[in-house]
């Protein structure tokens, strides 16, 4: 079953025609890859499904949902939380008071103690550092600090925003290890990068965008295999 499904996607700013008749799905549990280069209109897409953007036609539908005309909040309190581009932690804010921020919208704290817990297992490092200011923090570290605030959401659907963006190269790969782990606690995922390899290496299944065209969407797996991707992204 579609958790997530752009279909027939067209979205302008102003003038200029940005998304060209996108249409991707995520399914419940499944981690998708969007690919794509710099002006590729990966952003677009990820400001389209969060509603930052409004499609001139077609729609987006979340959890069974017609959400396209539906504000941004109303789409993370169904379900949506991202990852955003650099983190974009409260630097001047503890490890923990940056988690609780994930967890603005459950204000009746219900399960709050069993969110930190599912948290702190998964990101041990999370838990050492929990006392910490945020902009303290090691590249590699706040993007835990990120994803556990993300999680507190309780999402249905993590975004994650060039997860590899401003890593060194060590720490992409255990970046996508986290990343793994977090999909096979049971969350689905749309993971937005240019980094090819290391996502689809842990992906279902993936699309590449190209100046605003699906150009290829198939099994991770096949995508790795692919000529024309090889070339493009894989440097081979």
């Amino acid at each position: 079953m579609s958790l997530l499904e752009l279909s027939g996607i067209n979205t302008y700013y102003g003038l200029i025609h940005i998304l060209q008749d996108v249409n991707i799905e995520v399914g419940e549990g499944e981690l998708v890859a969007l690919l794509g280069g710099n002006a590729s209109g990966k952003s677009t897409t990820l400001k389209t499904i969060l509603g930052i953007v409004r499609p001139k036609t077609g729609t987006v539908r979340f959890a069974g949902e017609d959400v396209t005309n539906r504000k941004t909040s109303h789409r993370i309190g169904r379900g949506m939380a991202i990852v955003p581009e650099n983190r974009r932690l409260f630097g001047p804010m503890t490890v923990l008071e940056n988690l609780e921020m994930g967890a603005y919208l459950n204000r009746e704290g219900k399960g709050r103690k069993e969110d930190f817990d599912r948290v702190y297992t998964l990101f041990p490092r999370v838990h050492e550092r929990r006392s910490q200011l945020a902009g303290t923090l090691s590249g590699g570290e706040q993007q835990m600090v990120a994803m556990g605030r993300a999680l507190m959401a309780r999402p249905k659907l993590l975004l994650m925003d060039e997860p590899s963006m401003g890593l060194a190269p060590v720490l992409v790969e255990r970046s996508f290890e986290i990343i793994k782990q977090v999909h096979e606690a049971g969350v689905a995922m749309l993971v937005v990068e240019q980094n090819a390899n290391v996502s689809l290496s842990i992906a279902d299944r993936g699309y590449v965008l190209q100046t605003g065209r699906i150009v290829l969407a198939d099994k991770a797996s096949a995508l790795l295999e692919n000529e024309g991707l090889r070339k493009a992204y894989l440097g081979r």
